[in-house]
């Protein structure tokens, strides 16, 4: 064709170097402006996204994806004891017996509802006998497996969910649900960033610092997006906290399950 080489050839390294830096300043600029706004200007990035302003940051679904990625195998990397299932750690006496009362009460329901298992579902059931008949600290290791393996599905698969939340908590506005997306993306990306910050700060006056920050910012993200008042805005993030923290509970809960029945 004209005006284009018939011959290919190996790029030299100047060739290299030239679009190897071309593309990383390129994705530096973007990653950076990115990572400021959705840190330290509550709702900012999300105002942009639905503004048209695109091109200088990072796409939502990456940013989330990736930090979320960061965030489990920082979690993973520095073996935080999430589960713990051994009855001989050391707890305060009173502990102790609140939770042998609690444990007394719950027999019960939980012998009937091993029967309906046996009775209804015997794969599940037997993968639930040999998960109790395990040893406290490989019981331990399974729920921790089982975190790691399924708990980050299941928080993305709460990303709709909580922007279904928000569509009806914002009924009238003329919002759509790719606009709700797009804020949940924004706000849980920035709740990774600083999760894995609390796990490095030493307790005291900074990580005290960043509780308050963590606190204010999805109602200070809110007003900015929706446009509401204080007080309007102050309701709608109580019951917006409650509703997502009980998904967010019962997600866990059933990640915990998974991974018990899954027990071969």
């Amino acid at each position: 064709m004209c005006g284009q080489e018939t011959r290919l050839h190996a790029p030299s390294f100047g060739e290299f170097l030239h679009e190897f830096i071309g593309h990383y300043v390129a994705l530096e600029g973007r990653l950076w402006g990115t990572i400021t706004r959705l840190l330290f200007r509550p709702g900012l990035l999300t105002t942009e996204y639905i503004a048209g302003r695109r091109k200088r940051y990072v796409e939502p679904l990456r940013l989330y994806l990736s930090l979320s990625i960061i965030f489990f195998a920082v979690l993973k990397l520095t073996d935080v004891g999430l589960v713990n299932v051994d009855p001989h750690v050391a707890q305060p006496e009173a502990v102790q017996q609140e939770a042998a009362l609690e444990k007394e009460k719950a027999k019960g329901d939980v012998d009937q509802v091993q029967v309906m298992l046996e009775r209804n579902a015997p794969g599940i059931y037997q993968s639930i006998e040999r998960f109790n008949h395990l040893p406290d600290r490989e019981k331990s290791a399974v729920m921790q497996a089982g975190f790691y393996k399924y708990a980050p599905y299941a928080i993305f698969l709460l990303m709709p969910l909580f922007a279904l939340w928000l569509k009806l908590l914002y009924l009238g506005t003329g919002k759509r649900y790719g606009e709700h997306l797009l804020f949940a993306l924004h706000t849980n990306a920035f709740a990774f960033v600083m999760l894995g910050l609390f796990m490095f700060l030493p307790e005291g006056f900074l990580k005290f610092v960043a509780f308050c920050w963590v606190a204010g910012y999805l109602p200070w993200a809110m007003q900015r997006v929706y446009q509401k008042g204080k007080w309007g805005t102050a309701w709608r993030w109580l019951l917006l906290g409650l509703i997502h923290g009980i998904s967010l509970a019962i997600a866990i809960f059933i990640a915990m399950g998974l991974a018990i029945v899954s027990v071969h």
